[in-house]
């Protein structure tokens, strides 16, 4: 049967499913936006989690954001890019999950965001949990439990 049929969702946590900061591409404040831009072209993502220099969460930082920002009247000016730090153009006001919040939680933070950041009790960061992959883990029980109906 699937976590949908024999068990409570809330039985996982968000560090059942979510990626280590490790293996998370991120950017620090300081950095110029040319620096972020090239970690988000590279990576293929579209926005990346902003820390500071102690590896506090601060915010992220995406490809539309950069791009409105060196957006001129008639041209991109893109010699704003070396000029403008991440810190003036990052969003700050992002959810954040613990890694003890259930799969609800992160499911409810996820609907409105391709991926959610995860810290600590003291706001230092410790991944990432993706619609991706909590998706894939809702397919895979849902199929899961079909083929032993």
């Amino acid at each position: 049967m699937s976590i949908l049929q024999d068990r409570d969702l809330t039985s996982l946590t968000i560090r059942d499913l979510m990626i280590p900061s490790e293996k998370v591409a991120h950017v620090q404040l300081n950095n110029p936006l040319e620096h972020a831009l090239l970690v988000l072209v590279k990576s293929g993502y579209s926005a990346v989690p902003v820390l500071d220099s102690t590896y506090r969460l601060q915010g992220t930082i995406g490809k539309t954001r950069i791009l409105n920002e060196i957006l001129g009247l008639e041209q991109f000016e893109i010699e704003r890019l070396s000029t403008l730090q991440v810190q003036e153009v990052m969003v700050t006001d992002i959810p954040r999950l613990l890694k003890e919040d259930t799969i609800l939680d992160g499911l409810k933070a996820l609907i409105d965001y391709p991926f959610v950041c995860i810290v600590d009790e003291e706001g230092y960061f410790d991944g990432i949990l993706t619609r991706r992959a909590l998706l894939k883990e809702l397919r895979k029980d849902i199929y899961s439990g079909k083929s032993k109906n």
